[in-house]
């Protein structure tokens, strides 16, 4: 006999095992560093509400407890000082429970971002209608708030650029090794394709890597920041040429990689482990450059704001369709011109010798 049927559904309300899925597909479909810092986010809300308050958070948060989220965390200038309004002793309670790295302000971008999170958070539970990150008093204060941070020159730090240069002074510092090959293979597989972010190098696949005459690769991101939904552009398509395509051979004969992720974890013998993390790139860059006495923050970031500034004399559109960038504003954001760079601008516009630049 055949096996019964299923009951049949109600069309106007999802079944059990149909939101389960629905959950996993969004969770899926999620960057991985996103729901990271949206977990860290929400976490750090419910431990704030209920220290500040004395009871659990629900949404909708009432507007008033959101204004009071951005006194508590935001400095403003009192005679002559910088105060905010959170109690001491729920700070230290904060960093005892690991919610708060240390005490103090936040940052403005952790603030900014953070009401971002409380926002997503309202609409993905359906209190779109209720948001108090929307509220206009609520706008109005992170207005202000950016304004009166601009103008005491509190600006967000922005890490410094690894241009051809220093780059090419971290690259010396890797040996031959196998550590020190896929090092060198990694950092120049991230700038010379167009300062890859280090969740898109930690994700960097064999399957996507596809020889090319003359020993050189392409290589094929299929999925980015700019390109979630996966969507086929000629732009796509990475040129891995010159000294980086000769790392990547040094590094796939060293390893013996043919499938799966091209940059792995080496254990204490030799032997290879899982692919790396985000976290491990980034440990990477700022290693290389430490060990080459480089002066500067330099984060994974950096190799992408690097090969921008490097390409800054290429034209726009070129840059961009490395960068994956969609706004040329964005792209023109990561330029790190500096000092001296930004006085041979300013001789060239003066004497009028301006000619070509990015575009």
């Amino acid at each position: 006999p055949r096996p019964p049927l299923p009951l049949p559904l109600t069309p106007h309300a999802l079944s059990g095992a149909a939101l389960h899925a629905v959950q996993q597909l969004q969770s899926e479909g999620e960057a991985r560093n996103s729901v990271t810092s949206y977990r860290c986010a929400l976490r750090y809300w419910a431990g704030w509400f209920a220290l500040r308050y004395g009871a659990p958070i629900a949404l909708p948060v009432p507007v008033a407890a959101v204004m009071q989220f951005i006194v508590d965390h935001a400095e403003r200038t009192v005679q002559g000082r910088l105060v905010h309004e959170l109690p001491s002793d729920i700070d230290d309670a904060l960093v005892r429970a690991g919610i708060k790295g240390k005490r103090g302000p936040l940052a403005l971008t952790t603030i900014v971002h953070r009401v971002a999170v409380l926002s997503h958070a309202h609409r993905a539970r359906g209190h779109s209608q209720a948001n108090p990150c929307t509220d206009p008093r609520v706008r109005q204060l992170l207005a202000s708030l950016r304004r009166a941070y601009a103008r005491r020159g509190a600006l967000p730090h922005k890490k410094d650029a690894l241009t051809r240069a220093p780059l090419m002074a971290a690259l010396a510092t890797c040996d031959a090794s196998l550590r020190g090959t896929r090092d060198r293979a990694l950092l120049l597989f991230a700038w010379s394709t167009g300062g890859r972010r280090r969740s898109e190098v930690a994700a960097a696949d064999m399957a996507f890597l596809t020889p090319t005459p003359g020993g050189e690769y392409s290589y094929c991101l299929a999925h980015s920041k700019t390109n979630q939904a996966g969507q086929e552009r000629p732009e796509n398509h990475k040129p891995l040429v010159g000294e980086a395509a000769s790392a990547m051979r040094d590094w796939l004969a060293a390893s013996g990689i043919a499938s799966g992720r091209i940059f792995r974890c080496i254990g204490p013998r030799g032997c290879l482990g899982e692919s790396l993390s985000a976290d491990a790139v980034g440990d990477i860059v700022h290693k290389h450059c430490a060990l080459a006495g480089l002066s500067g923050d330099f984060t994974a970031h950096s190799l992408r704001s690097g090969f921008v500034t490097q390409a800054r004399d290429m034209p726009l559109a070129d840059v961009m369709a490395l960068t994956g960038h969609r706004s040329a504003q964005s792209v023109l954001g990561y330029t790190r011109c500096g000092a001296k760079a930004a006085q041979a601008v300013a001789r060239s516009v003066l004497s009028g010798s301006v000619s070509g630049g990015m575009r």
